[in-house]
């Protein structure tokens, strides 16, 4: 069993982020070149004070191209910098580079320019690399956060969704529940179809986690398990016995595996055994005819989704000219979210939002999630 401190725990120390865009940086890394070829553009770029679709229309307007055809790999916020990449469906006989030169293209700078053969989609990355300022933390509290950092950075943690996942009232859930529960007719609007519906997807995984959580299992591989690898992203059945098992539970230990929970859907594969039984009984709660899930397929096929996020190359130091700020920099795979890691050490208050719950931050890095068995987000 891993013990980290719970991320509402009294003890953690306070820290400010975001008091500056200069304070959360976020870097995309792309899952594979362009291969300079083809009738979609990549643009590289780096926003700041910019949401995703904001920054998408603006270069979309600039090449003449429709928005509705642009893609990209993740969402990012506004309140940060951050560098990622986006698609434009664009003619072969058109240069985009000039139009983007002679373009006003405010809160964007361009970076590189390439075509490429098909639109680029979401959960089509890596992963995503943070520098993060965390501000206002006392001296003896920056021992204690980077303490808990360490112990985070080798056991990974747990790979919850946070409260931006739930809509801004946190109600969203309860919301998708009654529609595909039949109390309602749903939203027109399929983007709302999905958001809300991939919002309840989002409660049930972390239903499942907390229960993980509460009986130390979160890091090990149960019998039955459907276990995730975090070198290849393969995904498969941990055994229900002999020796498979106990090489699945060592490579779980030394972090080269994690259980993974459910992204409900009608495609989904399901585990065995225990972790099956949990399953069933978390949709159980709010389902009384299991057909129903049948719905959440608006939102995606389903998927699995690690229940441990392995934190890469996690550094802090104190700023040489603030001895209560700590900068960390860090890399946390596709739909990672940054404000996990910093909630198991800080007590977070988001500069650029009104007071709200302890860690109850919008996060930057998020992406979109990815409906298939080979990779999450």
């Amino acid at each position: 069993m891993t013990s980290l401190p719970d991320p509402q725990a009294p003890g953690l120390p306070q820290g400010v982020i975001r008091r500056a865009p200069e304070d959360f940086i976020v870097d995309e890394l792309p899952a594979y070149p362009a291969s300079g070829r083809g009738e979609h553009v990549f643009i590289t770029f780096r926003k700041t004070r910019l949401n995703t679709p904001d920054a998408i229309r603006t270069l979309a307007r600039a090449l003449g191209s429709d928005q509705r055809t642009a893609g990209h790999a993740g969402m990012k916020d506004r309140h940060a910098i951050t560098t990622q990449t986006a698609s434009f469906q664009l003619p072969l006989g058109v240069d985009p580079e000039p139009l983007l030169a002679a373009a006003d293209l405010p809160g964007i700078e361009v970076l590189t320019v390439a075509r490429h053969d098909h639109k680029l989609k979401p959960g089509h990355l890596l992963g995503n690399r943070f520098r993060i300022i965390v501000r206002d933390v006392s001296p003896d509290g920056i021992t204690t956060a980077q303490r808990h950092l360490e112990r985070a950075s080798t056991s990974g943690v747990p790979n919850a969704f946070g409260p931006q996942r739930f809509g801004r009232d946190g109600a969203n859930p309860e919301r998708a529940l009654g529609w595909v529960a039949g109390r309602w007719r749903g939203p027109r609007d399929r983007r709302e179809q999905r958001l809300l519906l991939s919002s309840l997807q989002s409660r049930w995984f972390n239903e499942v986690l907390t229960a993980r959580e509460a009986d130390g299992t979160w890091t090990t591989a149960l019998p039955g398990d459907l276990a995730k690898k975090h070198d290849s992203g393969g995904l498969f059945l941990v055994p229900l016995e002999g020796p498979e098992l106990d090489d699945a539970r060592e490579r779980a230990r030394a972090g080269a595996l994690s259980a993974t929970g459910p992204m409900f859907g009608k495609k989904m594969r399901w585990p065995e055994g225990a972790p099956l039984e949990l399953e069933r009984a978390v949709l159980a709660r709010d389902l009384d005819d299991p057909h129903r899930l049948d719905a959440v397929a608006h939102a995606g096929e389903g998927t699995r989704r690690p229940l441990r996020m392995m934190v890469h190359g996690l550094e802090t130091t104190v700023l040489a000219d603030d001895e209560r700020a700590i900068a960390l920099t860090f890399v946390l795979p596709k739909g990672g979210y940054a404000t996990t890691l910093l909630g198991r050490a800080f007590q977070l208050i988001d500069a650029t939002a009104p007071p709200r719950a302890s860690g109850d931050v919008e996060d930057p890095g998020q992406e979109e999630e990815v409906e298939t068995d080979a990779s999450s987000t």
